[in-house]
């Protein structure tokens, strides 16, 4: 190769890859951040795909078990930049934690959020018909919560926030609990989940001890916020996934926390009622063909 002909090839090259990482930060763009109500952690990133008509919207909620996390927890378990090619807009959320609010503050700051997004829906150009939630442990349960729970619109609020509908498209929760509730986590994992921080801290109570010894006072907050207990033969569609560890008794509490036994359980419940619109994965035990991506692309853009 003649030298002006390379040293043409390779400034083509570079440039060709120059463009790739201008394309790249465009789509990685900051995100503009929102308060959705009035505490310090009532805030969310939004990053809004550029198309000229509304777009769909996919909300993360963060884990942590209601104790810890931000919104920041969105990078590295959602790949943004792929749905903003795709004309999804994307949002990532902060909640009040127990530490500060218990039950049901971490819940319905979640909720909120997502009536907040569907009020500014037409500032923001997001379609108000197609959103879906995806969160990971707490997170998770927050939105399966929100899943099957029946729409917490109130068109008498003062707030019009408030009355906007909760109801989503779909939920894609990783290792979400399905239950709060001590002892039904005693029967189905052991002590280990039970009496993680997460359980006892969001009812109010100073440990395991004071959570069982005074149940019947926490048992209203447990069944009201284990989505199990509202969960409907009509809900729309979700996908659930969990480690492919099983063993029981639990190596940790966070193995506990994450157990499989969770998605199983639901699975019984939902075949007991007729909810037929859910995907379980657990690496062995239960490999749907459809992966998280395809069910929230089925969801979102179809």
């Amino acid at each position: 190769m003649k030298k002006n002909t390379l040293h043409f090839f390779l400034i083509t090259v570079i440039l060709f890859f120059a463009a790739l990482v201008a394309n790249a930060e465009e789509e990685l763009q900051q995100p503009i951040t929102l308060s959705y109500g009035t505490h310090k952690r009532n805030t969310l990133d939004l990053w809004q795909a550029k198309r000229d008509t509304p777009c769909p919207l996919l909300i993360y909620i963060h884990g942590g078990g209601w104790l810890e996390g931000d919104k920041q927890q969105i990078n590295g378990r959602v790949d943004i930049a792929k749905w903003l090619r795709l004309g999804v807009s994307v949002a990532s959320i902060e909640y009040r934690l127990s530490s500060d609010a218990i039950l049901p503050a971490p819940v319905h700051d979640a909720a909120r959020a997502l009536q907040f997004l569907r009020f500014k829906a037409t500032e923001l150009n997001i379609n108000p018909t197609r959103i879906a939630l995806q969160g990971g442990s707490a997170g998770g349960c927050s939105a399966l919560w929100i899943l099957f729970h029946d729409d917490m619109a109130d068109p008498s609020a003062n707030d019009p926030v408030l009355r906007e509908s909760t109801r989503v498209q779909a939920v894609y929760g990783q290792f979400p609990q399905s239950s709060i509730d001590p002892q039904m986590l005693n029967l189905w994992i052991g002590e280990k989940a039970a009496s993680h921080p997460m359980i006892y801290r969001a009812v109010g109570a100073t440990g395991y001890a004071d959570m069982i010894k005074n149940y019947t006072k926490y048992q209203p907050l447990f069944n009201e916020f284990s989505p199990l207990t509202h969960m409907d033969k009509n809900d729309p569609p979700l996908y659930l996934s969990y480690p492919k560890e099983m063993s029981l008794p639990p190596e940790s509490p966070a193995a506990a926390m994450h157990h499989g036994i969770f998605g199983i359980k639901l699975k019984e419940k939902a075949d007991e009622i007729g909810y037929t619109n859910y995907t379980l994965k657990i690496p062995g035990t239960s490999d749907p063909k459809i992966g998280p991506m395809e069910f929230l692309v089925e969801a979102l853009l179809k």
